[in-house]
This record gives structure tokens, C-alpha cells and sequence, in this order.
């Protein structure tokens, strides 16, 4: 389908009701304890999230997204009692994720200030206990456009950096539809079990049901695993307020993929499952970046990145697997071993998939971009799979249940 024609699509069209009482506030005590609803030619059926191994083909090929929740969420309290929220989006200065983390006595981020109103020109200030001294953290907004701040951060400690000072001094951002603080148990509960590179604000949620017995009964059936980096930004969280899609502007993320990666999707003889709406969006995007190096195959890592509506603009398409042979080609010339851009992708109803067999996911908010695209990706059915949860007592959203979807043939 055209640009037009998505587009067009009226959000109404994919709401349900989701009784507050559906969304789980907290997880099970037992990760793989959830439960998992399989759909798979049109039928339903209920299992729990540890019989996943026995459900995949042989030799399958998943695909976890390795992000981690950082704590990006700075609490600030003027000498008049205001407090000012700062959560930290993505970097500014430096901007590369790794490098600004490492920085040492200052750097700059995109934020969103909570109470904004009462935070003026003056600097804010706070103390923080660490190992024994106390460091000062100041905040100086630099400048504000469309809702974000650019906020310089500077403090007094040379052997502190700032992914150190954000793990002591933030607090983790979890999701505002849970309507409670954040807990010293969400530390942990609130990251998947293979997290490894800081930089998402929301966590991979799908992966949030992974546990060290079901990833090695997952090598036991010959399975195959791979890692993606994508950085989940706060605007995942964004309802589509507008009437049609055309209305909704899609977040850029950042994206990172090694070369073990592709050519490990470009390898596999069997199915590819992804986990989660991340790691979807991230494998979807490599089509259309493989694409662009395919005509400009010395474009700059900035140049790749794969804007919202690209995907329904496409002309003169490739084979998928030249594609990723394309971004193959694109690291042996700059002697790189990661593809490093973002994506503002967005997938809806018509969009045409490249690369994934199946999707394990969990259950997503009524008009959300995260529903569209699991409705493209097993047609009208979303429907009855949505229905079919609420009536087996499944729990929703972030801490909810999960499901394996596999791709309806259109």
C-alpha cells in the first residue's frame, strides 16, 4: 500500500477496552511462569511462556533486543520546594550513547522537564552520597523545541562518570500506565535478563519473560540466538492522538546491529523469530537501509537512517537477502563492525514484511503504534487474538502475559 492509503487508516479501527484491571501492575514472581498464547494458522491456543522451546522449528534463528533501562529520571528540588522532574531522552553532547555515558565532570542530553513552568533560567542543583563523598549535579536548560529541552550537566567529580551518577542519583522510568512510583524491586524485575547496552528509557517488554532456564532449553533444541541494539525512547509510550496516521509523527530511536547479526539472517535456512516490537522494527529497517546502499552505497551512517513514511514510498524493490548483503558490503568497505543509524520507522496495516517468521510480544494499549503493528502483521485476526486474551484472564501491557504470533499469509 501507498503513503496515502496507510495514511488514511482511522485509529478507532484498532481500539478495544482494556478494563484496568487487565493491566498488571507488577510481574509474577516467576518470569516464565506468565502465560503465552500461541497463534498459528488462524488458531488460538494457551500454553505457558516455558513451553516456548517446544513451540519453535528446529534451528530457529531469535532475534533479542539487548538495550537496558537506564535511570533517566532526575529529581531536582528548588530552595522554594518545587521539584523539577529532568528525564533524560537521548544524548546531545557528546551524542553517541557510549561516549556521553563516559564523560567525566560534564555532558548534555534531550530531556523532558516535568513542572516545567516553575523552572525559569536559574540552574538547579543536587547532592548526591557517593562512596563516601558528596558530588553536586548541576542542570542548566539550554534551550527548548517541541516539547524537549536541551539540559548541560556538569558536576564536581572527575572519577565519577555520568552513567555512574545516573545510577545512583536517577530513578528508573517505568511505565506511566502502571500509575505507581517506581519500586526497588522494578531494578531488576524491569529489565530482561540479557540487557546489556544502556540507552532505552522503556524497557524491550517481550523479553522481560526470558529466563536463563528457558534461553539454555532453547540451545538444547538447536535453536539460534542474535542480538540487536535498539534504545526504546518515551515517545513508545505515545497514544496516536490524531484521527488517521497520517497525523502522528513516529520517535527516532537508535539502532545498532553487528555484522554477526546480518550475516547470521542472511545465513538462517529455517524461521526467524523476533522478540519483541523493538527488535521488529529494528530487523524492518535493515530492508530499507540495505535498499538505500544498494543506490548509494557510500551514503553516511546518518544518511541510513529510515524515515517514518519510507517504507510506503518504496520503489524499484530488492531481494530482502541483497539487502542485507548490501549492509555487508557497506562494513567490509569502512572496515566497521557494527551498522550504526536510527529509525523512525512505523509499521502499520499494508506494510509488506521482510525478514521475520514469528513475533513474541505482549499485549499492547488500545490505538497504540505498538498495536498497528502487530495488526499488520497478522491482519484483521489481532481482533480475536486481543478478545481471546481478555476472556482467558490474560494480563496486559508491560508486566502482562506475552503471546507468539506467527505471520498471517495475506
Amino acid at each position: 500500500m501507498k503513503k496515502d492509503d496507510i495514511g488514511a487508516l482511522r485509529i478507532s479501527r484498532f481500539n478495544y477496552h482494556l478494563p484496568d484491571e487487565k493491566i498488571a501492575k507488577y510481574p509474577l514472581p516467576q518470569r516464565d511462569n506468565s502465560k503465552l498464547l500461541h497463534y498459528h494458522d488462524a488458531q488460538l491456543t494457551s500454553f505457558m511462556f516455558n513451553d516456548l522451546p517446544d513451540l519453535l522449528p528446529h534451528e530457529s534463528l531469535l532475534l533479542f533486543n539487548n538495550t537496558r533501562v537506564i535511570h533517566a529520571r532526575l529529581l531536582f528540588r528548588k530552595e522554594t520546594g518545587a521539584q523539577i522532574e529532568v528525564f533524560c531522552l537521548s544524548p546531545h553532547e557528546p551524542a553517541d550513547y557510549a561516549v556521553n555515558f563516559q564523560q567525566r565532570k560534564q555532558c548534555a542530553w534531550n530531556c523532558m522537564i516535568g513542572n516545567a513552568k516553575r523552572w525559569k533560567e536559574e540552574p538547579l542543583y543536587m547532592e548526591i552520597p557517593y562512596e563516601g563523598a558528596v558530588i553536586t549535579l548541576q542542570a542548566v536548560k539550554k534551550d527548548t523545541r517541541c516539547g524537549e529541552s536541551v539540559v548541560s550537566f556538569s558536576w564536581d567529580h572527575a572519577d565519577v562518570t555520568f552513567s555512574e551518577l545516573l545510577e545512583h542519583a536517577g530513578k528508573l522510568p517505568i511505565p506511566p500506565y502502571l500509575n505507581r512510583p517506581s519500586e526497588a524491586r522494578d531494578d531488576e524485575t524491569y529489565q530482561t535478563v540479557y540487557s546489556r547496552v544502556e540507552g532505552s528509557v522503556a524497557a524491550p517488554t517481550a523479553g522481560l519473560h526470558f529466563t536463563p532456564l528457558v534461553m539454555e532449553q532453547l540451545r538444547e533444541r538447536g535453536m539460534d540466538t542474535t542480538e540487536v541494539t535498539l534504545h526504546v525512547g518515551a515517545g513508545t509510550f505515545l497514544p496516536v492522538k490524531s484521527d488517521t496516521i497520517a497525523g502522528h509523527v513516529m520517535h527516532t530511536e537508535f539502532i545498532s546491529i553487528s555484522r554477526e547479526t546480518v550475516e547470521k539472517m542472511l545465513l538462517n535456512k529455517s524461521k526467524l523469530i523476533v522478540v519483541g516490537t523493538t527488535s521488529l522494527r529494528t530487523v524492518e529497517s535493515l530492508y530499507y537501509i540495505g535498499k538505500k546502499l544498494h543506490v548509494h552505497p557510500d551514503a553516511t551512517s546518518q544518511e541510513l537512517g529510515v524515515k517514518q513514511w519510507e517504507p510506503y514510498e518504496e520503489t524499484d524493490p530488492i531481494p530482502p537477502a541483497q539487502a542485507l548483503q548490501n549492509i555487508l558490503d557497506y562494513l567490509d568497505r569502512h572496515q566497521q563492525e557494527r551498522l550504526i543509524t536510527d529509525t523512525q520507522i512505523i509499521i502499520a496495516p499494508g506494510y509488506q514484511f521482510h525478514y521475520a517468521d514469528a513475533i513474541i510480544t505482549n499485549f499492547h494499549q488500545p490505538q497504540s503504534t505498538l498495536l498497528l503493528l502487530i495488526a499488520a502483521f497478522v491482519g484483521d485476526d489481532w481482533q480475536k487474538i486481543y478478545d481471546y486474551a481478555l476472556e482467558h484472564n490474560y494480563r496486559f501491557l508491560s508486566y502482562g502475559d506475552s503471546s507468539l504470533l506467527w505471520k498471517k499469509n495475506k
